[in-house]
C-alpha cells in the first residue's frame, strides 16, 4: 500500500478553513465522506474503492493523509500531485476571498 501525506499551512482561520474543506468534501463526495466538527479542528474522512484518509482541518493548517490500495499505489504520485493541486486552489481561492473583506474594501475608498 502506498501512502500520501500532504500537509498546508494557511491563515484563513477555523471557520474560513471549514468553507475550504468543505468545498473539498463535495469534490470529494463522489467518494463516501464523513465529516466530524470539533472545537479546534474538524476531521474529514472519505473512503472509495482503493483509497481511505483523512483532511485535518484546522485554524492554520491542512493534514491529509491517504492510504491507496494496490492497484492506485502504482498511480501514487500522479494522485498526489492531483490532490495538492486541487488543495491548493482552493486554498488560494479562499486567501483571496479573505482579503476582500469589508474593511478592505472601505480602505480602497
Amino acid at each position: 500500500m502506498a501512502d500520501i501525506r500532504i500537509h498546508r499551512e494557511h491563515a484563513l482561520g477555523l471557520p474560513k478553513a471549514r468553507k475550504v474543506a468543505w468545498q473539498w468534501a463535495e469534490d470529494v463526495e463522489k467518494k463516501q465522506c464523513t465529516v466530524i466538527e470539533g472545537d479546534f479542528s474538524d476531521t474529514i474522512e472519505f473512503t472509495r474503492s482503493g483509497v481511505k484518509g483523512t483532511l485535518i482541518v484546522a485554524a492554520d493548517h491542512f493534514d491529509l493523509s491517504a492510504k491507496l490500495g494496490f492497484l492506485l499505489g502504482a498511480f501514487s504520485r500522479t494522485i498526489e500531485t492531483e490532490i495538492e493541486r486541487n488543495l491548493d486552489k482552493l486554498l488560494d481561492a479562499g486567501s483571496a476571498a479573505a482579503k476582500k473583506t469589508p474593511a478592505a474594501r472601505k480602505s480602497r475608498k
